[in-house]
């Protein structure tokens, strides 16, 4: 398990700043696998869910701002996918 938690300016979870959207999602998958397997002593799986805990608000935020973007370059009027309107019966 990673842990490269910093202390940061609070723009984002600790040890994520230098993540990439698909870094942390890698490393939010290898957590949940270590922690399901059953095999983490007792402060490790806490740790590896504060760590968890802070890729998922990362994660969140990433998405939060792509949306925003995508927002500003539709008008501010998303539009469904054509597959939800086309040959559903």
């Amino acid at each position: 398990m990673a842990n490269n938690i910093t202390v940061d300016d609070g723009a984002a979870p600790a040890g994520t700043a230098t993540l990439s959207f698909e870094q942390a999602m890698a490393e939010l998958a290898q957590l949940v696998t270590q922690m399901e397997s059953g095999q983490l002593p007792l402060e490790a799986s806490v740790a590896a869910y504060a760590r968890g805990s802070e890729l998922v608000k990362y994660c969140a935020a990433q998405l939060e701002k792509v949306e925003a973007q995508v927002k500003v370059l539709e008008g501010d009027m998303l539009k469904p996918f054509a597959a939800d309107d086309e040959g559903v019966q």
